[in-house]
């Protein structure tokens, strides 16, 4: 079964892409979530990690603050009834081709309005089988990328049957020790990040 759709592409790169939606819960991703989006005609999808996500205001917003007493209802309307500018930000970790999984930047971008989805407990834990994208959260310019790392790996161990996922975290561990070890201020951070529960 497919996972429903929980926005629509609106700028993408191949270091990553942009997507709308229309409320902020329960549909939309967390921080630290694997998401995809279709590329080159379907024949693939490009995988990334959520890295922000953005509720822009609008002018009938910046009225209702300023209201003394704001009515319940009011604030459900705008919530539920309205279309509320939501941008979630994604940083592209790898892409799926023919069934095999590479992490790695994608050969393409998705295309402005291609369906994003939540990728299901499943392909995150065949995406993280191998952990070399950690390496491109690591050195991505511009995001939180340590704070982005500990939590996809945690999001990534949860997916995991309960007893391996102690394992899997030390093998994380390890290669964040591998790929840190001449920065060891920022590895103990990192490493800190991903005991975190």
């Amino acid at each position: 079964m497919t996972a429903a759709a929980i926005g629509r592409l609106l700028r993408s790169s191949t270091t990553g892409f942009v997507f709308g939606c229309v409320v902020p819960e329960p549909d939309v991703p967390c921080f630290g979530d694997l998401v995809k989006a279709p590329a080159q005609r379907g024949q693939a999808e490009v995988i990334g990690l959520v890295y922000d996500i953005t509720i822009e205001d609008d002018l009938f917003v910046r009225q209702m603050v300023a209201t003394p007493e704001l009515s319940e209802a009011y604030i459900l309307d705008q919530r539920e009834n309205r279309q509320v500018p939501i941008e979630v930000s994604v940083l592209a970790v790898g892409h799926r081709n023919g069934g095999a999984y590479y992490q790695a930047l994608p050969p393409q971008p998705p295309i402005t309005l291609d369906q994003i989805r939540l990728c299901p407990p499943d392909e995150v834990c065949a995406f993280n089988e191998r952990l070399d994208y950690l390496g491109l959260i690591l050195a991505a310019p511009d995001i939180p990328a340590d704070e982005l790392l500990g939590s996809a790996l945690r999001n990534a161990a949860a997916a995991l049957p309960a007893a391996e996922r102690r394992p899997f975290l030390i093998r994380a561990g390890q290669e964040c020790a591998r790929l840190l070890c001449r920065d060891l201020v920022r590895l103990d951070n990192v490493l800190r990040k991903i005991r975190q529960t």
